[in-house]
């Protein structure tokens, strides 16, 4: 890290106009500094050892050896945080979740740079992963009570899209529900999880902080390993035994019931702690709908999504869990909620398994 105290970013992508739109938007945080940027990987790898960034972003898309190569060679060779910023298409999307199976912490979609909103959305999350990125086991950490910040839009709790109620009515269904919840660091502890779980295993429901397109192929890519049906959630699925639901990237996701049982609501409403999908709106439907028949699951990621929602999860009866920060990529929202005693029990990724393949139907 720099003598200043700046967080050191080189940009490597083979488009001129992407690494100056990048190092514009980075530019507007204060405590972040681009030291260098790249065009392919033996430029990249030349800076990497003259200039020490402390995170990269990376192309998949680069001349001669492409994005992927170079990551899986660098996680060999000098493992540094990597956000890979990916285009929406469909090889884009594999390609970038396959990325995190080689290591990198995070993905951010390449946005329409000829639109306004759409650039400032990204400018602003790309900031949040980088710092995210910097504070990570695969960094040094870098906290500090004086960081300085960029101004944001407001940021919104889980109200705007539904109410809190005081009084939790008694569930209806004897079925038991698993929601999960995780940010930074949390595809690589979900496809552990539900790759290691074992057949008979209850409904679960996740949030994971992920760009709109990218859920779907995530979903897919652990569905191929897992003995769960896993899928992106669609509107009005069912959730049933043996089933995971992942929310879908820029959509909220929550649980809710009728007479023959449970089944998810998406919802497009605003963000929430600046997340969409948010893991507070996720958790606030499963206690209001499943209650003492819940587990709540809060992972790897950075800021504090999922904190106050586990706690109601809590209040309402059901089983909470922290991820440990031993474990945890990044460990901010479980810090958090075990800040606010949201958690009966904080394990690592193996005893998060064995908890979720020991609940009795």
């Amino acid at each position: 890290m720099m003598e200043s105290g700046k967080i050191k970013v080189l940009i490597i992508d083979d488009s001129a106009v992407m690494r100056k739109f990048l190092s514009d938007a980075l530019s507007q945080a204060s405590n972040i500094e681009v030291v260098g940027t790249a065009l392919d990987a033996s430029i990249a790898a030349r800076k990497i050892k003259s200039l020490s960034p402390d995170v990269i972003t990376l192309d998949i898309e680069m001349p001669g050896m492409n994005g992927l190569v170079f990551l899986e060679k660098l996680m060999i060779a000098n493992p540094l945080p990597v956000i890979m910023v990916s285009s929406l298409t469909a090889q884009g999307t594999r390609e970038a979740i396959r990325a995190l199976e080689l290591g990198a912490i995070d993905i951010i979609a390449k946005p329409v740079l000829d639109n306004p909103s759409m650039t400032a959305s990204f400018s602003e999350m790309l900031i949040g992963k980088i710092r995210g990125a910097a504070t990570s086991k695969k960094g040094i950490k870098r906290r500090g009570p004086h960081a300085p910040k960029i101004e944001i839009n407001e940021k919104y709790s889980a109200d705007v899209i539904l109410a809190k109620r005081e009084r939790i009515s008694r569930n209806e269904h004897s079925e038991k529900v698993v929601a999960i919840g995780a940010s930074t660091g949390g595809t690589e502890v979900i496809d552990k999880i539900l790759v290691s779980l074992p057949a008979g295993c209850p409904g679960i429901v996740i949030t994971q902080h992920m760009p709109e397109k990218f859920t779907e192929a995530f979903a897919n890519r652990v569905n191929e390993k897992s003995k769960l049906f896993v899928k992106e959630a669609k509107n009005g699925d069912r959730l049933l035994t043996d089933m995971a639901l992942i929310a879908p990237g820029g959509r909220h996701m929550l649980l809710k019931s009728d007479t023959t049982g449970y089944f998810v609501q998406i919802n497009d409403g605003p963000p929430v702690n600046r997340h969409k999908p948010s893991v507070d709106v996720l958790f606030r439907s499963v206690s209001q709908t499943a209650g003492e028949n819940s587990y709540g699951i809060l992972c790897t990621g950075m800021g504090d999504d999922g904190a106050r929602g586990l706690l109601e999860m809590k209040e309402s009866g059901a089983k909470t869990v922290a991820q440990n920060e031993e474990s945890c990529v990044v460990f901010g929202m479980p810090r958090e909620a075990i800040k606010l005693d949201a958690a009966d029990k904080i394990t690592d990724v193996e005893g998060i398994i064995s908890i979720i393949s020991g609940i009795k139907h």
